[in-house]
């Protein structure tokens, strides 16, 4: 007599193995967020829904043999112990390996792709941890965001909704009394139940998000890009986890004006650079359309610290009329790609800041020196803090 059973998880193999995949592809892009975020594919991507995220190879786990070694797999002399160290790998970039230094090397290097990726999930990622932060509440037109909720089980619905738990519960129940024994088996559409769900409005405080950005001729590629890059993702988070939060945008070189978004990310730089300027016009604006007793406001201000230095006073006393106004005023300073800490300019205009500004508990100041600090900048911006007492 010959038992057979079938592995039925065998039929599911590329399945479990695709999600694995996915899975890797994930927490391989979580632990690049620095480097992700300020991808210029990203940041150029004109609103498509997929962009091209660059990673390494996924190698899958395997025995390999080692071709350096004299002793290899089985050859120990048999008096090794649980925790003997067997053997340690080799220096890496060294001369002549491809490394990057020395004459030309005879190795490979390691292997990069590209992965598509929905742009909605990697913002997903992005935003799990940042919020607007000292969030009031405030009297006046409250902001409505949407949440789904599942709230009731129905006998009919998308296939994409099937409630597996409830349908089998159901085509247990309906075996028992027709068939005497409660098994799983012979599936109806009477068993099947599916999730319904309702769209829920909750309302939020009034919120409002200054953004200005230096735009006079100190201001080079690398810094606009900087900026853009924070303000892409300030712009898409805020859209994503907050509906119809009030945008603003000011540029500046020894003039401020208000802009719309397009003219922001576009605008090319020229002319000196004046702070205040931007700062009196973020305050006119908050007094006439935005007053604090109804709006939660957020001034936000990128530049890379060259102020005129008569204006410099002028600049501090207007940013701490900012702070005194405001639930959080953060000043973003970008300096040359790749500028080590003892060449920077000791009258930055973020030292000053600091120096005058730092028993505000509501500004935050933050220096930005290459792409891959864009995304601390976010989250030290929009981290998780309190309640404005």
């Amino acid at each position: 007599m010959a038992i057979q059973r079938h592995d039925w998880s065998l039929q599911r193999k590329g399945i479990i193995d695709q999600e694995r995949h996915k899975e890797r592809v994930r927490d391989a892009i979580r632990k690049n967020l620095g480097s992700i975020v300020s991808n210029e594919s990203i940041i150029l991507s004109d609103g498509r829904k997929t962009v091209k995220v660059p990673m390494r190879s996924l190698d899958e786990f395997k025995f390999r043999f080692n071709h350096h070694k004299q002793r290899h797999v089985a050859q120990g002399d048999g008096k090794s112990k649980v925790g003997d160290v067997i053997g340690r790998e080799g220096q890496n970039g060294q001369p002549g390996t491809g490394s990057g230094q020395g004459p030309a090397g005879n190795e490979g290097g390691q292997e990069f792709y590209e992965t598509d990726i929905d742009i909605d999930e990697l913002a997903a990622m992005i935003f799990e941890d940042l919020q607007l932060p000292f969030l009031e509440e405030r009297a006046n037109k409250a902001v409505p965001a949407r949440t789904t909720r599942f709230t009731e089980i129905r006998r009919t619905g998308a296939i994409s909704n099937l409630d597996k738990r409830r349908s089998i519960i159901e085509n247990l129940k309906r075996n028992a009394v027709e068939k005497g024994q409660a098994k799983i088996g012979g599936f109806k559409k009477e068993d099947l139940r599916f999730k319904s769900w309702e769209e829920e409005t909750r309302y939020e405080s009034n919120a409002v998000v200054i953004a200005m950005m230096d735009v006079s001729g100190s201001m080079g590629e690398f810094k606009k890009y900087i900026a853009r890059s924070f303000y892409f993702w300030m712009v898409r988070f805020l859209r994503t986890k907050y509906d119809n939060v009030e945008i603003v945008f000011i540029s500046h070189h020894t003039d401020a004006k208000e802009v719309t978004e397009e003219q922001f990310f576009t605008q090319g730089e020229s002319g000196g650079t004046v702070v205040s300027s931007a700062y009196k016009l973020a305050l006119d604006i908050i007094a006439k359309r935005f007053p604090t007793k109804d709006w939660n406001v957020y001034p936000f201000h990128f530049s890379d610290g060259d102020n005129y230095y008569s204006d410099n006073e002028e600049a501090v006393k207007l940013a701490d009329q900012l702070i005194t106004t405001c639930n959080l005023f953060g000043y973003g300073e970008i300096g040359e790609e790749g500028m080590s800490t003892y060449r920077r300019s000791s009258g930055a205009l973020l030292s000053i800041f600091k120096e005058h500004l730092k028993n505000q508990q509501r500004f935050i100041g933050v220096r930005i020196d290459g792409k891959e600090e864009v995304y601390p900048a976010l989250k030290e911006f929009f981290g998780k803090r309190g309640v404005k007492a």
